[in-house]
């Protein structure tokens, strides 16, 4: 592992003398809580965060960034709440905004998801969630409230840019460009890309995830609210282990679902988690990532797999790696066929840069042993996907 960018260096060593706060993580909490602005009735969402910054306190090797970026997290999460919740409770007709048939891209991560929601996010008929807004979500804001949220946006990009270097080689993002919901969803497995937590992994696999699937479906009608209805295109490849709760809330939605050889999206994807985690957690353990994120997402894609056989063949779309990442100019066309949008020559002017790499970024290198995984092991935790992939490519 290469040394930390000296801007990182240097934001822990400013950090430290308020590192030892980890060890007063309730009191730590109480003060985040009372800065979001609580409100009344909503114990357990708060009370789930207060256990998870405890856990995230404990995390092996978390460095003073690490431990500052947890209670970012945290207060962002709990102050979006309290909003939404003082939003609704003022203009109760927010929840009776229709989100309808809204589609959701999903799959393994590194499965070209990401392109493939900005190539539906073209339309003008369509409506992405962009990263400002999923960060602070709320009614349209007037024109200094907007380039307020707007700069916090880019800060959170540019910091990301300076302390990772490499992340943005793999996964650019812009504060007002489209991103994943992910971002707005109370628990998804976000902490585990940033910290080792044990207690969460385990607390994230036994969890029901309709709770939150209602409440980020309460960030969409916010972000609705008074402005004009479009089809929503969302996306996260972290939907993947939660399609059950999805549709129980989104009973109507379309799942775009992308494929790729699990073998190179687990090693490419594990690159990702390094670039990512070294920020806040410091030294690595590589085989640690390997072993931990093989099992969360074999067990993701078990559970995505156990869930596809309930949805309704109209609501699947099967989106081979190669449609995009391949052959754009005919696989984007076909996307749109296949989620019942118009594709026109608007669209397919603006093609090219939906799919091209972001100016100034670099090929994305990786290798599998480097997560001391191989091969084999991939294959076999991914079987039935693997068969599932086959039938795919075949029709």
């Amino acid at each position: 592992m290469s040394s930390p960018p000296i801007a990182l260096t240097l934001a822990d060593l400013l950090l430290r003398p308020t590192f030892g706060s980890r060890r007063e993580h309730d009191r730590v909490f109480d003060r985040i809580a009372v800065e979001a602005g609580e409100t009344p009735g909503d114990r357990q969402f708060v009370d789930d965060f207060r256990v998870l910054l405890g856990w995230w306190a404990k995390a092996e090797n978390l460095t003073p960034v690490g431990w500052q970026s947890a209670q970012v997290f945290v207060r962002r999460h709990l102050a979006n709440r309290a909003r939404v919740r003082r939003l609704i409770a003022g203009h109760p007709e927010i929840e009776r905004e229709p989100i309808e048939k809204p589609v959701f891209v999903v799959g393994l991560p590194r499965t070209a998801t990401t392109v493939t929601h900005a190539v539906l996010s073209l339309s003008a008929a369509h409506r992405s969630p962009l990263l400002w807004e999923l960060l602070t979500p709320d009614l349209e804001l007037p024109p200094r409230q907007r380039r307020k949220a707007v700069t916090a946006g880019r800060r959170l990009v540019q910091g990301t840019n300076l302390f990772a270097p490499r992340f943005r080689d793999i996964h650019a993002m812009a504060a007002e460009g489209p991103e994943e919901c992910t971002f707005a969803l109370p628990h998804a497995l976000m902490p585990l890309s940033q910290a080792l937590i044990p207690e969460y992994a385990a607390w994230y696999r036994e969890r029901d995830f309709v709770d939150d699937y209602r409440y980020l479906k309460q960030v969409f009608q916010v972000l609705q609210h008074g402005r004009p209805r479009r089809r929503w295109i969302l996306k996260s490849p972290m939907h993947l282990g939660n399609l059950d709760a999805l549709r129980t809330v989104f009973p109507d939605a379309t799942i775009v679902w992308c494929h790729r050889d699990p073998v190179t999206v687990v090693a490419s994807f594990c690159s990702l988690i390094e670039h990512g985690m070294a920020v806040s957690t410091r030294p690595l353990d590589l085989h640690r990532i390997g072993t931990l994120w093989l099992d969360l997402l074999s067990h993701a894609m078990t559970r995505g797999l156990a869930a596809r056989a309930a949805i309704p063949p109209h609501a699947l779309v099967d989106a081979p790696y190669a449609w995009l990442a391949a052959e754009p100019a005919t696989g984007a066309p076909k996307l749109y066929d296949a989620v019942g949008a118009r594709w026109t020559d608007a669209e397919a002017a603006r093609l090219p840069g939906a799919v091209a790499r972001p100016k100034g970024t670099r090929p994305h290198r990786y290798d599998l042993a480097r997560y001391g995984l191989t091969r084999a092991d991939v294959e076999s935790a991914f079987a039935d996907y693997n068969a599932l992939r086959a039938e795919v490519d075949r029709t």
